[in-house]
């Protein structure tokens, strides 16, 4: 199927290997770290380290940009195509370019979900190019 390697970080078993299904694995989490690990309490929106690490100015912006590059990184390896990348990208620069602005930029931080749309683009792209990965539900 594919590679088994894993690294435990922080008590979370991470794929290492560089297959297909290793790769989607840890974008999945990163996004899942980025933008909906935890849950506000009262009115249960889910909120990710973008949007809490975005509220210390600039450096938080750039944790987000940075987080957001690994995905992009990360989806490189899958061979995506350059159209895909300069989305992803896209999505990334809209969403740094938006968190300087101090209060409106963190507003946005909960709505404008860049990994979540780098996520799905990915998704989209595994499930036409690598639809023998069981994890990616098409």
């Amino acid at each position: 199927m594919g590679d088994t390697r894993t690294m435990n970080l922080l008590g979370v078993e991470v794929p290492a290997g560089n297959d297909p299904a290793s790769v989607y694995r840890r974008i999945q989490m990163m996004e899942q770290l980025m933008e909906r690990s935890m849950t506000i309490p009262g009115i249960n929106y889910p909120v990710g380290m973008d949007a809490i690490v975005g509220l210390i100015p600039v450096l938080g912006d750039i944790f987000g940009v940075a987080m957001g590059t690994y995905i992009v990184w990360e989806a490189r390896n899958l061979g995506m195509p350059k159209w895909h990348m300069s989305r992803m990208i896209g999505n990334v620069a809209i969403d740094g370019v938006i968190g300087f602005v101090p209060l409106a930029g963190d507003m946005a931080d909960f709505a404008f979900r860049s990994n979540t749309r780098n996520l799905k683009i990915v998704k989209k792209y595994m499930c036409k190019h690598h639809p023998d990965v069981s994890i990616v539900d098409c």
